[in-house]
């Protein structure tokens, strides 16, 4: 006779002993099942990971040309702030960019925004800079391994002549900011870019019928593709008063729209949506060896999603007509310097599209007479610039 533990765990041919057995396969199976997904899931994972790391490209010489210059560079000041070089390069160099012009082996920077993303990650302020702006270039490191003499010049001359390394030099020499990550992007890259969000939604006050730019849109709400929006921030003499400054509007208002087109459709939470926004986005990007990686641009975007639109914000550096040539920019002083403080500080930046030129056809400031009274008084009223947030809506 059996005894009564051995019935209790025994085989027999029907009863719980059956069952335990069968429940024991389907979870055996199941778990190898699940283990083969999952070791298939993170295979593909892995080949995608390494697809984009591999995409970017990482400026190596920059990063030597700088190391070079450290002690020169300016301080960080505030733990935690971040400032981002971000340069639009018109290189007609690579099969998307050679129908744009003849590749003269030169690129110059065709935008160049200043990115300050506060410390505690509750607001981000984009600072154009004028390529035309008549600005002090240090001696920089060409191509050819020869160096160019210190000079002034067009701010645009410093891409040119040294790439990255000097244009950064050229900022912080500008603005007294250190300059932490720069990124280069191409024609490519940005026209990918908006094609990977489906396009982006702007409002024209006008008709556009744009030869140059092959632009031929109607007023009102415009979804524009990859090819559309870059004549669209790029076209200088027909839109507008055919200003630089008109067209530093123009492309404020698409990074604002833009900037809403990636988090209303929730692609920053959407794998699906992410991976060809992030293919695209890092299939023609250089940047700084240290975000020349998934993880780093991770990272940087983990710490930004969450700004509210309206502390998303875009302006241009004050300046005006330079004095010896109208078609060059000046800085408008001191409106520049409080502005450069306030980075250098990560102190509260405000903007306002009411804000209105003070000096002629650039003049983008206006406020108050210090940022701290001469008596050691309260400190006076942030002072505002003229610019707009990525919560405005222009139709509205």
């Amino acid at each position: 006779m059996a005894e009564e533990g051995e019935v209790r765990g025994g085989a027999t041919a029907t009863g719980a002993g059956l069952s335990r057995r069968r429940r024991r396969r389907w979870i055996r199976g199941g778990a190898c099942g699940t283990a083969v997904l999952l070791g298939a899931t993170a295979t593909v994972g892995g080949v995608l990971y390494a697809k984009l790391d591999g995409n970017i490209t990482a400026d190596e010489a920059a990063a030597a040309e700088l190391a070079r210059y450290d002690k020169e560079r300016p301080t960080s000041l505030v733990k935690d702030a971040q400032n981002i070089l971000v340069i639009g390069s018109d290189s007609r160099s690579g099969d998307g960019n050679r129908k744009y012009g003849k590749d003269t082996g030169t690129e110059r920077s065709d935008t160049t925004i200043l990115l300050h993303l506060s410390a505690g990650r509750d607001s981000a302020t984009a600072v154009s800079i004028p390529r035309d702006l008549m600005v002090d270039v240090p001696s920089c490191l060409k191509a050819d391994g020869t160096r160019t003499d210190p000079m002034f010049a067009m701010f645009n001359y410093a891409f040119e002549m040294g790439g990255s390394a000097c244009t950064i030099r050229t900022v912080e020499g500008l603005t007294g900011v250190r300059v932490d990550h720069h990124m280069v992007v191409d024609f490519s890259g940005f026209k990918e870019m908006v094609d990977a969000v489906d396009g982006v939604e702007i409002c024209l006050a006008a008709p556009i019928r744009d030869k140059a730019a092959k632009l031929r849109l109607p007023a009102g709400r415009v979804t524009l593709d990859g090819e559309q929006a870059l004549g669209y921030v790029r076209a200088r003499k027909s839109l507008g008063n055919g200003s630089d400054t008109d067209r530093m509007d123009r492309q404020q208002r698409f990074l604002a729209a833009l900037v809403n087109k990636v988090r209303s459709n929730d692609v920053l939470l959407n794998p699906v949506k992410l991976y060809p926004v992030l293919d695209a986005a890092t299939s023609s990007l250089t940047t700084d060896p240290d975000l020349a990686s998934l993880r780093g641009l991770y990272q940087l975007v983990r710490g930004v999603r969450n700004i509210p639109t309206e502390r998303v914000q875009f302006l241009t550096v004050p300046r005006e007509s330079y004095v010896y040539n109208a078609n060059r920019d000046q800085l408008v002083e001191p409106e520049a310097e409080r502005l450069f403080e306030q980075l250098r500080t990560d102190r509260p930046i405000v903007v306002s599209g009411a804000a209105g030129d003070t000096a002629g056809k650039n003049s983008s400031a206006s406020g108050t007479e210090s940022l701290n009274s001469p008596s050691g008084d309260a400190p006076s009223p942030t002072p505002t610039f003229r610019g707009n947030t990525a919560a405005e809506d222009t139709c509205g």
